[in-house]
């Protein structure tokens, strides 16, 4: 694994050099996005597990070669739990998150026999790897030069086992013929994601 520290935005060449897929995550100052808090920290690992760390501008979150990643739809984004990175990067970089495979959303929808659906658990079962959490509560914040190696090293390993995951997890859903029922749920996301920006987080088909 390789991390690259970007600030502001991805190069043309990087964003050139993403062909099939790319596994996303992002960091932010807490939960309540929009209404509070922000997008701090963009994490990309292409299929080499080059990851690349994207701090971007706080002020105008303006970031055209990222965007043009995002919005490709011949690019596959990876993700764990994109109702939140989804949500994130549309608001504050302006675009619309194209062609996505959410691992959580598939976890629920094919490993029925547990109800334990986090990253942490799919990187036990399917890449053997325990994954420490604890910097999970950090200032993402500051400046990505001050950043540790151990939040450094934290934020990586949230996007380098997506691709591997995802494959695994793409073999079961085809396997027990879910594959149909998983992209209606990657289609309602679009709606999912619209209605907690406008404040209906709570779930809309409950009695």
């Amino acid at each position: 694994m390789k991390i690259i520290k970007i600030k502001e935005d991805i190069t043309s060449e990087i964003a050139s050099s993403f062909k099939n897929s790319i596994a996303i995550d992002t960091e932010a100052t807490g939960l309540q996005i929009p209404e509070r808090d922000k997008l701090s920290l963009i994490q990309i690992c292409d299929e080499k597990e080059n990851v690349y760390i994207i701090q971007p501008n706080k002020k105008t979150y303006k970031a055209p070669n990222l965007v043009s990643v995002l919005e490709n739809d011949k690019i596959l984004k990876i993700g764990h739990f994109l109702r939140f990175d989804k949500s994130a990067l549309e608001f504050f970089l302006k675009c619309k998150m194209k062609n996505i495979f959410d691992t959580k959303i598939a976890s629920k929808i094919v490993r029925t026999y547990t109800d334990a659906h986090g990253l942490k658990n799919l990187v036990q079962e399917f890449c053997n790897k325990n994954l420490d959490k604890r910097q999970g509560s950090s200032d993402w914040n500051k400046d990505i030069d001050d950043l540790s190696d151990k939040q450094l090293e934290y934020a990586a390993n949230d996007v380098i086992y997506l691709h591997k995951i995802k494959s695994e997890l793409e073999k079961m859903l085809i396997r027990e013929n879910r594959m149909d029922l998983f992209k209606s749920c990657i289609a309602f996301l679009n709606t999912r994601v619209e209605l907690d920006q406008n404040g209906f987080k709570f779930d809309i088909f409950e009695h």
